[in-house]
């Protein structure tokens, strides 16, 4: 996304929360009491980024040792015997999983009493198993080698993500790796039901379903830190909520924590925010500005992605179609991309005078919105900045034009400005609304301005399997690190798990990487296993 942080707006700290929190709709919150007493019964700035790529824990140490072994180019040793990675791989491809997305809303829907019921989890592994394990090779494999020394024992993750059939994968492996977990959503309308009460009937406390009020947001994230009966010493984060709420509410537990782990670049704002005013008062892990995080969840992902979501709402063609995207970070890279390989006319709005000129060589006329907003057929905002879309715009917008947000926060489009007696909202397919103006113009707001891809279709498993292999190996180096290393700041993950993350994911795509020769190396002064790149380097 772009990388905006002056423009954020107000301080972080000042943003409010209730003090009470309604209790949620009586049909969604029935469906969490049992997680809730099975839970209480098992309770008897560029400164302010350090870069630690030369340190890794040594449980990392002996996961990484274990990726420098010699390759010759067709992914073999020397003596020709296949890699230990290889073999791990292919078992992985055979490892049950407990996780699937077939009948998702039938087999939610049914409520089946405790009597009789058919087992959710046991049911839904069936038709997974091979599609998980080649799409998400990379945590079959950490479950695997770090499954025996337990890399997480004693860790309390405390997660608040998009619950989806691969965020359950990464759940499963942090169990496995010795973690205790409990969980809620970052988005009301991207969770999988199915998946939520797969996790639930295995006795992982989950707080979350598809559709939630703002109220329910809360009251779910509330009951997921779980106050005095469960002291979480880990969170992972996707966009800061969960860490802003303990920050504010729970004062002593944030106090306490090991580690921090965010991956968005809205969380991340947040947590640079603390540090500059001297309150963060515990070690995180900037996942976003990873490599592997921005290049492939960031741009190929959202390349692909965008598409899917709005195919799926508008049934729109895009061939022809005039659409302006603000921001061109990798976000709006990858949704420049596509739209442009389909034929549409794309215009970019950047603050950035960097990003800017990327988009102008790249074939982007680079346009203030209010220039071209009578005129467009759709407008994206992905910026991960604030009122990006206001009621100006909106009331310029031509009969008809969608308008769709591909950043994690849905402040990006000035929601409250529609919310207005004047204007009427119609509801026309789920995820899918009409506001109208008096005069009979209306514009197609989707998934009320919230992350188009998550709330609206799917994301690939091989991308995500990249971001939650990252997201446990910098919960696993915070978490066993030794005391001094990190200090309360927010650091990038080293340079060496971004490649090891990236060199698990290329024997599915039956890519052999070139082997460096001793001279090589020593001519560019670098370990013929990596890092292959300084610090300082652009991919």
């Amino acid at each position: 996304m772009s990388e905006e942080k002056e423009q954020t707006g107000g301080s972080w700290e000042d943003l409010p929360l209730p003090d009470e929190y309604p209790e949620p709709h009586m049909e969604n919150k029935a469906a969490l009491n049992r997680e809730e007493e099975e839970d209480a019964s098992a309770a008897t700035t560029e400164e302010g980024v350090k870069d630690q790529s030369a340190k890794c824990s040594p449980n990392l140490l002996q996961m990484l040792k274990a990726a420098e072994s010699k390759w010759t180019p067709q992914g073999q040793h020397e003596d020709g015997a296949e890699s230990e990675t290889g073999e791990q791989v292919t078992e992985a491809r055979k490892t049950d999983m407990q996780i699937q997305l077939t009948d998702q809303k039938q087999e939610f829907n049914k409520r089946p009493t405790k009597t009789g019921r058919r087992s959710l989890s046991h049911s839904i592994s069936q038709s997974s198993t091979d599609s998980y394990s080649s799409e998400m090779p990379a945590l079959m494999v950490l479950r695997k080698r770090a499954a025996g020394e337990k890399p997480l024992a004693g860790a309390k993750v405390l997660g608040c993500t998009h619950i989806t059939a691969q965020t359950a994968v990464l759940i499963e492996t942090l169990i496995v790796l010795g973690a205790q977990c409990r969980w809620a959503a970052c988005n009301i309308f991207s969770t999988q039901n199915a998946v939520a009460a797969a996790l639930a009937e295995r006795g992982i406390p989950v707080f979350a379903w598809r559709g939630e009020s703002e109220d329910d947001f809360l009251w779910c994230i509330d009951r997921c830190v779980g106050g005095n009966t469960w002291q979480p010493n880990m969170i992972l984060d996707d966009g800061g909520d969960l860490t802003h709420w303990i920050y504010k509410k729970h004062p002593s537990l944030f106090k306490s924590l090991k580690g921090i782990v965010e991956e968005s670049v809205t969380g991340i704002y947040r947590l640079y925010q603390l540090s500059k005013a001297g309150k963060l008062c515990v070690p995180a892990m900037n996942v976003n500005d990873s490599v592997t995080k921005q290049k492939f969840d960031n741009l190929y992902c959202c390349k692909e992605s965008i598409l899917d979501g709005l195919k799926r709402t508008t049934d729109t063609m895009f061939g022809g179609k005039q659409v302006a995207v603000c921001g061109y970070g990798e976000v709006g890279k990858g949704c420049c991309a596509a739209l442009k390989a389909l034929g549409a006319i794309v215009y970019v709005t950047e603050v950035d005078p960097i990003c800017a000129l990327q988009a102008c060589m790249d074939g982007f006329r680079v346009i203030k919105l209010s220039e071209v907003v009578r005129q467009v057929d759709v407008v994206i905002a992905c910026t991960g900045n604030k009122n990006v879309v206001v009621r100006e715009h909106l009331d310029r917008m031509k009969n008809g034009c969608i308008v769709c947000n591909m950043g994690h926060s849905s402040t990006e489009i000035d929601l409250a400005s529609l919310r207005t007696t004047e204007l009427r909202w119609e509801r026309v397919r789920p995820q899918v609304d009409h506001v109208i103006w008096p005069d009979g113009k209306r514009i197609v707001l989707l998934a009320e301005g919230r992350l188009l891809n998550l709330s609206c279709s799917t994301v690939p498993s091989l991308v995500l399997s990249i971001t939650a292999t990252t997201q446990a190996m910098a919960l696993i180096e915070l978490y066993s690190a030794p005391e001094g290393r990190y200090k309360q700041d927010v650091y990038l993950l080293p340079k060496k798990m971004d490649e090891f993350v990236a060199s698990l994911h290329l024997l599915t795509l039956d890519a052999h990487v070139t082997e460096l020769t001793d001279e090589q190396a020593k001519y560019l002064g670098i370990s013929k296993h990596g890092p292959f790149k300084p610090n300082y380097y652009r991919y």
